[in-house]
């Protein structure tokens, strides 16, 4: 058979094979619910309190949680850190690390996460771990867990990830917005009240249309979500206050949400 023949027949052989291995994940998408079934998402991704409520909401005695350290670029202190709460709280720890190599790794990202009863997005970098996680596949692989039943949460980026879009501290100089995933609608302001300029920037954005009404949640708060609809907001301090805050004919308006210890 001619060269260039060989040539054209395997062009046209990975051609269809990108078309179908597009096709075959827009369809595994477009098949799971629009949002994820349930999100725990926290003010403050360190709360050993509000991740004790993490670990009760999952309904087992010592479920499997795996904590994605991405934002902080796989801290050892915070694997560490997750590590020994697993033993406090009495859940099973589980570590997923991005930053490895082939040969680190035997099994699957899907393999680890998919096994899980929860899994637990910890602080950092917004902007740097979704890029991470977009290229590494993570996003399908939680949308996926989302549908089985799994338990997802986690704290400021590990709440901001999961609404259309949020106030960042990824980039310099200044807070800004960004964009997220979208499986909860309106945007997330994490440290709502304990960091200078989280409020301020919060509300200049939402006026200016760069991000849509959405939650100020202070460190102590965790916003229990089921199917896009906020069931629940758990504190763990008497003070514990979160907000929803949107814009009433350009003017910001907080309204309280009620907050159970």
């Amino acid at each position: 058979m001619p060269r260039e023949l060989i040539s054209n027949q395997l062009q046209t052989h990975k051609t269809l094979s990108r078309l179908f291995a597009s096709l075959a994940d827009r369809y595994i998408l477009d098949a799971m619910p629009n949002t994820p079934s349930r999100i725990f998402a926290v003010g403050r991704g360190v709360n050993p309190v509000l991740i004790k409520k993490f670990v009760e909401l999952t309904g087992k005695d010592y479920p499997r949680i795996c904590y994605l350290p991405t934002a902080s670029g796989d801290s050892a202190e915070m694997i560490s850190w997750w590590n020994n709460l697993g033993a406090e709280l009495k859940f099973e720890p589980y570590v997923q690390k991005l930053f490895i190599s082939t040969f680190d790794q035997p099994q699957g990202f899907d393999e680890i996460l998919l096994n899980m009863d929860a899994i637990y997005v910890g602080g950092g970098n917004t902007v740097n771990m979704l890029a991470i996680w977009r290229e590494h596949g993570i996003d399908q692989i939680l949308k996926e867990a989302a549908s089985s039943g799994i338990l997802l949460g986690g704290g400021s980026a590990g709440g901001i990830c999961w609404f259309e879009g949020g106030l960042t501290d990824s980039r310099p100089k200044v807070l800004t917005p960004m964009k997220a995933l979208g499986w909860l609608k309106g945007s997330f302001a994490p440290h709502y009240l304990s960091e200078p300029g989280r409020r301020t920037y919060f509300h200049q954005y939402i006026l200016e249309g760069s991000l849509a009404d959405g939650y100020g949640c202070d460190e102590t708060v965790g916003l229990l979500f089921e199917n896009d609809e906020l069931m629940q907001a758990y504190g763990s301090t008497a003070d514990a206050q979160a907000f929803y805050v949107h814009n009433e004919d350009g003017k910001i308006l907080e309204t309280p949400i009620d907050v159970r210890m």
